[in-house]
């Protein structure tokens, strides 16, 4: 590993009465930041399920090109994650995120003009992809890592829901723009969603609570901000290297990567047009959708708080169980008019929807300790990869088969093989070595 020789300036923590009057910790407050940043860039992952049949009908695209760009999207998504928290290492959060927030709304805003498939791979694929994968979930976990020492599952979840949370302001709006102006100005709409948050990022976070002269949320001793870690693309690849070493990565990657396949390319992705497919309205469809992100809110928080106190292996085994027999019965819950057994569906798969995250997130800390962000990072590529694998399928499936059945019940299976692999993750029993060392 590359690293400067510079020593980064001493900065002592505050006492005495300026200390006592700080009730609330800065890292709270950060915490709501970022939860406010990823809730603005969640705009993003609201729009590739509505624009399939509008494009569709536009273009003449087939469903499997559309998903395609979808799939290019997902698997940047995941795969520019952990560079991303090497290159936070590196240049510190605010640049890289604000920086990312510029590249998804130049994305978003120059697919207006698209009038060729290849447009819609390079603007929605790559352009997006590339943006939003620094401001996935490695984000979330830099920032836990950094500022918090306890209650990390609880803030983990917190910022987990904050996707949802996006979900949920933006799904019901985008999918009225849509249904009343067409496409285009729901892709502006995204466009000017990310670049708000830019001024968020840019003047409230910080990258470390050295920053501040505070410790971190519930630590005992001060820590200094260490110095910016230069090259990080062989830091990334070096931590992945000795990671894959390791059985626990494999067995984690491979349960995220279903976790990938079962929510974001199947559900996310697959979802309205599927129920759209059974007669059911866009508009109602996406609502569905948004209500799901209400309970995957409430789900991914109470997650985060059971990590902090019961066996994220178990957590993960019962919540795959779970999601991959909620997908068995979808296919016959499909309808014209939404139903109560399609609400039940929508409240329980909704409550586990990324669930997976805090334990996920808690086993990539007591596996592999200081580079865990960017071994995270390699989980959600995995995740991703999972997702725009199915995403891609979904489509070539529809316009194979005539229907998304196929595809629903080959999720469900998935996630009982998810359960399996995270029970045989071994607890670790001494503390973790970082890979990068």
């Amino acid at each position: 590993m590359n690293q400067t020789t510079e020593t980064p300036a001493r900065t002592s923590p505050p006492s005495g009465p300026a200390r006592r009057r700080s009730r609330i910790h800065r890292a709270w407050f950060v915490a709501a930041f970022t939860f406010v940043t990823i809730i603005g860039a969640a705009a993003f992952r609201s729009l590739p399920g509505l624009l399939i049949d509008p494009l569709h009908q536009e273009f003449h695209w087939s469903r499997g090109t559309i998903g395609l760009a979808v799939s290019i999207n997902l698997a940047l998504y995941g795969l520019t994650a952990p560079f991303a928290a090497a290159l936070m290492d590196r240049f510190g959060i605010r640049k890289v995120v604000a920086v990312a927030l510029v590249v998804i709304a130049a994305g978003s805003g120059l697919t207006v003009w698209m009038d060729s498939a290849w447009q819609l791979l390079l603007y929605w694929g790559f352009l997006v992809g590339l943006g939003s994968g620094s401001m996935a979930l490695a984000f979330a976990a830099t920032v836990t890592n950094r500022w918090f020492t306890e209650r990390r599952g609880l803030v983990t979840g917190i910022l987990t829901a904050a996707s949802a949370s996006g979900q949920l302001i933006f799904l019901p709006l985008l999918s009225w723009i849509v249904d009343t102006y067409e496409w285009r100005p729901a892709a502006v709409t995204v466009a000017l969603a990310a670049l708000v948050v830019v001024p968020f990022v840019w003047l409230l976070l910080r990258d470390h609570p050295a920053d501040v002269g505070l410790k971190p949320y519930g630590a005992k001793e001060f820590v200094e901000k260490p110095a910016p870690v230069t090259g990080a693309a062989r830091r990334t690849l070096g931590v992945l290297f000795k990671a894959a070493r390791t059985g626990p990565f494999w067995l984690l990657a491979g349960s995220f990567a279903i976790c990938g396949a079962s929510t974001n390319g199947l559900v996310q992705t697959h979802f309205v047009p599927a129920a759209h497919d059974h007669g059911m309205p866009i508009q109602a469809a996406a609502s569905l959708l948004a209500v799901i992100g209400i309970f995957d809110v409430i789900g991914t928080v109470a997650s985060g708080w059971l990590t902090d106190r019961f066996d994220a292996r178990r957590l993960l085994a019962v919540y795959y169980a779970l999601r991959g027999v909620s997908l068995l019965f979808l296919p016959i819950l499909l309808a014209p008019n939404v139903h109560p057994p399609m609400l039940f569906f929508i409240v329980f798969y909704g409550l586990d929807w990324v669930a997976t995250v805090p334990p996920t997130l808690a086993l990539c800390r007591e596996q592999y300790g200081d580079d865990s962000a960017i071994v995270f990072g390699w989980v959600l590529a995995s995740h991703q990869v999972g997702a725009a694998l199915v995403a891609f399928l979904g489509g070539v499936a529809r316009d194979t088969f005539g229907s998304y059945d196929v595809i629903w019940y080959a999720s469900g299976a998935l996630c009982a093989a998810a359960a399996l692999m995270a029970l045989v993750i071994r607890r670790r029993e001494t503390a973790p070595v970082a890979l990068g060392a």
